[in-house]
């Protein structure tokens, strides 16, 4: 007999991440490495983990070799209790096509839920920054009642246009679902916040079958979770919001508390690094109550030689810091610095080499990029622009295995 419900999460790791060009240009989005140590599929994994849910499907489609090897190396698992993590490659199943749209990624999956036979779906995003107790909000849906919850968190109104908003009533049943609305609603005690979907869901299992069947036989779905699954349920009142607000994370401090970034674009991706190292850091990567799980990378430990320093930083293992300045920045293991050379407000994948006396600032650099003797990135923002990619925020991306 089970003492908990029945739980199969599935994580929708498919999306190709343009926006996040160049650093989707050879991997999926959910793939790309963060924070030194990590991956942006590790934080939705380490929170189903750390909550018990054991049984995932991690649903992949464009670009996933990396993606499939770092699932399959990092968070493989005995088996013994009949746990799993595993990649989900599109199978073709019902003919030879890709998948469609978010919700047709699960319809085409649909086996996996048949085999599995849980009580409750929990369908996550594979690419948000974040920690969450996702038990907290099953408990919320079984209280309900509802066939699906939707987690929300709150935002600015005059920042809710850019994403997918709830309307909800003083029971947290959702009367409407607006997708990036110009007039987004306020949420019931707070008419200057609005309900942002997290793009996370909890489906009692029958009514999330059901549903997607119905979609798959409608010839004008975009067949999507958020524009054409969760509206119909809310049509029929039997939506749900959780408010992200009321989880409660062990470990987590006054500062974090509430934590969500979507890491869409270079812009929103460079910042949520550099919260990381802010004297308060918004977001702490060092709660051991509810851990973070990445690489294990067996390197040995940071290097500093001829007084190489790093303040305000972040430094991998196997890094090496020669005579050089880093300063509010974020290096990813087997990173190495020459002597002279000034890092500044920057993000470093693992494998990037930077030559003698050169200057890299406000920049992303990729996996084994280049930088060469007196080279310069971030200084010269139009000369960056004819080179490599430079964001909205003049933020320069130096795509993987560049030689500058």
């Amino acid at each position: 007999m089970r003492s908990q419900p029945h739980v199969l999460g599935i994580v929708l790791a498919g999306g190709e991440g343009k926006r996040l060009f160049p650093l989707t240009k050879d991997r999926a989005k959910p793939a790309v490495p963060f924070g030194s140590s990590y991956r942006l599929i590790d934080f939705v994994l380490s929170n189903l983990v750390n909550a018990g849910y054991e049984r995932i499907c991690v649903l992949t489609q464009y670009k996933s070799h990396s993606l499939d090897r770092h699932i399959s190396q990092t968070w493989w698992s005995s088996g013994f209790h009949g746990e799993f993590i595993t990649p989900v490659p599109a199978q073709q199943r019902l003919g030879p096509r890709w998948y469609t749209g978010s919700a047709d990624a699960i319809f085409q999956s649909m086996n996996l839920i048949d085999d599995e036979k849980p009580d409750y779906i929990v369908v996550f995003g594979a690419d948000h920054v974040y920690r969450m107790d996702p038990s907290q909000m099953v408990e919320r849906h079984i209280e309900t009642g509802a066939s699906v919850t939707v987690a929300g968190i709150r935002v600015p109104r005059s920042e809710a246009t850019a994403f997918g908003c709830i309307d909800s009533d003083e029971t947290g049943r959702i009367t409407e679902f607006l997708e990036k609305p110009a007039e987004p609603p306020g949420t019931p005690d707070d008419p200057d916040v609005t309900f942002a979907s997290m793009g996370n869901y909890v489906f009692s299992s029958e009514a999330l079958v059901e549903m997607l069947k119905r979609d798959a036989a409608d010839p004008d779905s975009d067949h999507d979770m958020g524009g054409d699954i969760i509206p119909a349920f809310v049509e029929r009142d039997e939506a749900y919001v959780y408010d992200f607000a009321d989880n409660k994370v062990p470990g987590e401090t006054e500062l974090d508390h509430g934590y969500w970034r979507d890491v869409g674009t270079i812009d929103a991706f460079y910042e949520a690094h550099m919260d990381l190292v802010s004297e308060r850091p918004a977001f702490n990567l060092y709660n051991r109550r509810w851990p973070i799980r990445g690489e294990t990378s067996h390197l040995p430990p940071a290097r500093f030689i001829k007084g190489g320093a790093a303040n305000d930083s972040m430094v991998g293992a196997g890094c090496i810091l020669t005579g050089a300045t880093v300063l509010g920045s974020v290096l990813a293991n087997d990173v190495v610095i020459a002597e002279g050379a000034v890092v500044q407000g920057s993000v470093l994948m693992p494998g990037v080499r930077i030559g003698r006396n050169a200057v890299v600032r406000n920049a992303i650099l990729d996996k084994n990029v280049r930088i060469g003797e007196e080279g310069q990135v971030g200084v010269n923002l139009e000369q960056d622009r004819e080179r490599f990619t430079v964001s909205a925020g003049g933020v320069v991306c130096v795509g993987k295995n560049q030689v500058v």
